[in-house]
């Protein structure tokens, strides 16, 4: 079996209508699709909800449940707010740039633009508390296949030590220096 792409990825909202309107207005996700039920149908349990769909390009979905009857929504209090996240790819920094001036103006508190190296991102929440990240790729074909040759190294060392290796410490050399 091979994996062809994200079918969708479903999380959970306070109010759908909400929802859908803050992802059209903020990101430009059209609204795909809305399933309503009574019965969840995987378990048959008695819970009514709205299931929503929003379009994050090249056939990607993004999901949503609205649970009327479930308690308030939480997070895990053991995993850090930047942990936990929704990452989407734009297609230049300009557009990242002109992104978050526009959710500023729109009173959204943006984190970033943050330099990753290969690429640059800035960080926000939805209404829902969900945290979304805009990302644009900015690595060279070598920066990428540098990092292609480390990652079972990588992942090697970290398993054994729970320490972050040192193998692409070029990615950050311009930090270390300041």
């Amino acid at each position: 079996m091979k994996i062809e792409r994200i079918h969708h990825v479903a999380y959970r909202c306070r109010d759908a209508k909400e929802t859908v309107e803050w992802y059209r207005k903020h990101l430009g996700m059209e609204f795909v699709l809305a399933i309503a039920e009574d019965k969840v149908p995987s378990t048959h349990a008695p819970d009514p909800y709205m299931h929503l769909f929003m379009d994050a390009g090249n056939g990607n979905i993004m999901a949503f449940f609205e649970l009327p009857n479930s308690p308030p929504m939480g997070r895990d209090a053991n995993t850090p707010d930047w942990v936990q996240h929704i990452a989407f790819k734009v297609g230049s920094v300009k557009e990242l740039e002109e992104t978050k001036a526009r959710l500023q103006a729109a009173g959204i508190d943006v984190v970033g633009i943050t330099d990753h190296t290969i690429f640059k991102s800035i960080y926000f929440f939805d209404p829902n508390g969900h945290r979304l990240e805009l990302a644009c790729d900015t690595g060279t074909p070598d920066m990428y296949q540098k990092l292609d040759d480390v990652k079972w190294a990588m992942l090697e060392e970290w398993s054994r030590t729970k320490r972050a290796p040192k193998h692409a410490h070029w990615m950050h050399e311009a930090e270390l220096a300041e």
